[in-house]
């Protein structure tokens, strides 16, 4: 994805450091990220979602709320009332720039502050909340025994994930004040609730609290033993592919462009991550595939490997020609498959091969076919796997056209 580093005036005027994710195509929507309690726009999960979300041409802003990160400000005066502010303001930045967001995400407190925000944001479609709370007081628990001294003295230093925050009275009421339960019943966008069962910092009963009192469509999805940060590259992975695919049923998605000479799309595939190797991989922005490579060759194993992708595409192609030829002939196939295998192998071991003299690919696929099915009938089945297109193109001698683009 391409990264732009902006500015937008938040609820004070301050100025709020962001970060635009956009997709490597047209932007066909546009999202919204709210980040957790004194975190970043950075955080890794933060980061992987938008990327996924950016892969299928949704572009993502992630912002620091006043005080945090790079944005300015005191945080010492904001309150959850300000991030609700911000988010509204980091809204209405995207749409005077012609991106109103269809989609906003909100981490921790930042979801608690989405979900109020939510009714004030007219285009919005869906709503994503990761490990929030249901009672925004709940961050109080993490002040320990400085809340006394917070409203005691009027304010007090509190340490906040190894930092030191200024907490000041007025923090505390605010956040005391405040209550989800209007906004929920005044939600119009469809929800999704994800949470940790064993998240320590924000418990699952809050998941419980949230999808209750909300409205359909709604939707739980459990994180199962991720971190309340989703630190995991893992965690962080599986929480991207479900906000990705989730969303894409309630976003208005604009079309890709289409070609003449291109009748399927684009296949458009995209880093991910520039350590290893996984890739992003939208198909004609209408789904999505995450390939890599194992462990053992530098990958994290996310996805599969481009060779398994190819062997994907020769098995699925198999399939499918064979169940139209019995469909067409009225052949009592009740059910296809095939396993495909790849190797390499020396040309002097496989029969006609003298033309490509050293290693060759070779695929190996095993076909079963179920139903009452007489031998003959089985044997012209299997003579009608090799008329595949797929099958065709890697045995024909196939030109590829490179060339070098503006980024």
């Amino acid at each position: 994805m391409r990264v732009r580093k902006i500015t937008f005036p938040g609820h004070s005027d301050a100025s709020l450091a962001a970060r635009l994710d956009l997709p490597e195509g047209p932007i066909r929507a546009t999202a919204l990220f709210a980040h957790c309690f004194t975190c970043s726009k950075d955080i890794a999960g933060a980061r992987r979602i938008a990327g996924r979300l950016a892969a299928l041409g949704i572009a993502v802003l992630r912002f620091d709320f006043t005080g945090l990160g790079h944005s300015e400000g005191e945080f010492g005066n904001t309150g959850f009332s300000s991030n609700i502010a911000d988010i509204v303001a980091a809204a209405r930045w995207l749409a005077d720039e012609g991106m109103a967001p269809q989609l906003l995400i909100g981490h921790s407190l930042g979801g608690a502050a989405a979900i109020a925000a939510a009714p004030e944001l007219p285009e919005l479609k869906a709503l994503v909340t990761i490990g929030a709370p249901a009672d925004p007081s709940h961050v109080l628990h993490n002040f320990g025994s400085s809340l006394a001294a917070v409203m005691e003295d009027g304010s007090a230093t509190v340490e906040l994930a190894g930092r030191p925050f200024e907490i000041r009275r007025d923090f505390v009421e605010d956040v005391r004040a405040a209550r989800l339960d209007a906004a929920l019943a005044k939600l119009r966008t469809a929800l999704l609730v994800m949470h940790a069962p064993r998240d320590h910092v924000v418990g699952i009963e809050n998941a419980a609290e949230l999808f209750t009192a909300a409205r359909h469509p709604k939707s739980f999805i459990t994180l199962d033993d991720a971190d309340h940060l989703l630190s995991r590259e893992r965690d962080a992975e599986y929480a991207a592919d479900v906000i990705s695919a989730w969303s894409a049923r309630y976003l208005d998605l604009a079309e890709e462009a289409s070609a003449d000479n291109a009748p399927e799309g684009v296949v458009r595939v995209a880093e991910a991550d520039p350590a290893g190797f996984r890739q992003d991989v939208t198909v004609n922005g209408r789904h999505q595939i995450v390939a890599d490579e194992p462990q053992a060759l530098g990958g994290s194993d996310l996805g599969p490997s481009p060779y398994q992708l190819l062997s994907a595409g020769l098995g699925a192609c198999t399939t499918m020609t064979i169940r139209m030829y019995a469909r067409r002939r009225k052949i009592a196939l009740t059910h296809v498959t095939c396993d495909v295998t790849h190797e390499k192998s020396h040309a002097a071991d496989c029969e006609g091969c003298e033309a490509n003299p050293g290693k060759i690919d070779v695929f190996h696929r095993r076909i079963r076919l179920s139903g009452d099915l007489d031998e003959e009938t089985r044997q012209a089945l299997l003579a009608i796997a090799d008329k595949c297109p797929v099958h065709r193109t890697l045995h024909a001698q196939a030109r590829i056209e490179t060339e070098l683009v503006q980024a």
